[in-house]
């Protein structure tokens, strides 16, 4: 354990990208779990990947505003398509879903098939590289971010099935580019579903879960030299369930 490497000028970025990502995901994640549709984040986040690889495939410069417009409009496809599904065919929700997640992900694959650095793009898009994020894309992040948070705490009930999808295929899109598809997976749904039970301050709880969640496992992976990002999946999903079953043993002894 090295505690000399907590150097706060690297962690200080990529916990200000985990707070961000946790402000957008958490009542996302609230409104998936309640829609059943537990997996749609990592489809629309592997087919927005996808939209990046491809831009890749293309010879388009990896930083390039063309990237993101790609991964977006890939998104974007993606949620128009999951919203069409769920209007026609809402019993199979799940499971076309699913098939898109796989199809986004085999897609991703075969076009990097060739590329001597596929791998590497892929564990980008995968487990991210918040420790190297740059305070200056931070920047830009935090008021795309807060635009898509105006829209959903104002409007976020009238928006409707298309409007929802749309809200989440722009702010996944954002965030896997940011932290990477797990990270964005376990911030939608962990804290969502650690304060599932909660009756009050739910989004609160959810965002104190999420925030503690990054900050332990940016520790544990700086002391530890261990790769950031599944080291915040696990801090937060282990923080969850002691929460979880704090809670639960009180309303047993409450009973």
């Amino acid at each position: 354990m090295n505690t000399a490497a907590l150097d706060f000028s690297i962690l200080w970025p990529a916990f200000a990208a985990g707070l961000l990502v946790t402000a957008t995901h958490v009542p996302l994640g609230v409104q998936v779990l309640n829609r059943g549709i537990v997996f749609i984040d990592l489809a629309i986040a592997q087919i927005a990947g996808l939209g990046v690889i491809f831009a890749d495939w293309m010879g388009i410069e990896p930083q390039g505003w063309l990237v993101q417009a790609f991964a977006l409009l890939a998104a974007l496809a993606g949620a128009l398509l999951l919203t069409w599904t769920e209007k026609h065919w809402p019993e199979v929700q799940e499971a076309v879903i699913g098939v898109s997640f796989v199809l986004a992900a085999s897609g991703a694959l075969l076009l990097v098939a060739s590329n001597p650095h596929g791998g590497e793009h892929l564990k980008e898009l995968l487990v991210g590289q918040i420790l190297w994020v740059s305070p200056g894309r931070l920047v830009i992040v935090a008021l795309v971010y807060a635009a898509l948070l105006g829209i959903w705490f104002t409007r976020g009930e009238q928006t409707g099935r298309m409007g929802f999808y749309l809200l989440f295929a722009c702010a996944v899109t954002i965030s896997v580019q940011l932290v990477g598809l797990y990270l964005v997976f376990t911030t939608l749904i962990v804290p969502a579903l650690a304060a599932r039970r909660v009756a009050r301050h739910r989004l609160a709880f959810g965002y104190a879960l999420g925030a503690v969640g990054y900050a332990l496992g940016l520790i544990v992976s700086t002391v530890s030299d261990l790769p950031a990002g599944p080291a915040i999946v696990w801090m937060m999903t282990v923080l969850a369930i002691a929460v979880f079953a704090l809670s639960a043993g009180r309303r047993r002894a409450a009973g």
